[in-house]
């Protein structure tokens, strides 16, 4: 098996980070949420889109506005989940509902960039 450093990279981060905010969580819950919603896989996603195109600015452009008009879903995601946790639900309801709203914006979010021709 052949494993590359894009492929191994993304599971130890994410291994690392889980563990941090583990850590963290018992010293400060801002720093767990900060921790938990670091950049991450954005960095990783973008050197694989960049290494791939060698560096297109076309593929590279057309990559980072999708990243960030898929942050409006997440930011939903996140919304919702908030809410639900004030509003006393347990943890799977609240996850579900994070969850639909998230696939709720994804599914409107692609629809209209295809309504709109970018995509």
């Amino acid at each position: 098996m052949n494993l590359k450093l894009q492929d191994i990279l993304p599971v130890v981060l994410s291994v690392l980070i889980i563990v941090l905010v583990a850590v963290f969580e018992k010293q400060s819950k801002l720093f767990a949420a900060i921790t938990a919603t670091m950049p991450l896989t954005i960095p990783l996603a973008l050197w694989i889109v960049y290494s791939s195109s060698g560096g297109e600015k076309a593929a590279v452009t057309n990559f980072t506005q999708s990243l960030a008009l898929s942050l409006l879903p997440t930011l939903a995601f996140a919304v919702t989940i908030w809410l639900a946790a004030r509003a006393g639900l347990k943890l799977v309801p609240i996850l579900l509902s994070g969850y639909a709203v998230w696939a709720l914006g994804t599914g409107l979010l692609i629809v209209l960039r295809r309504w709109l021709g970018l995509g």
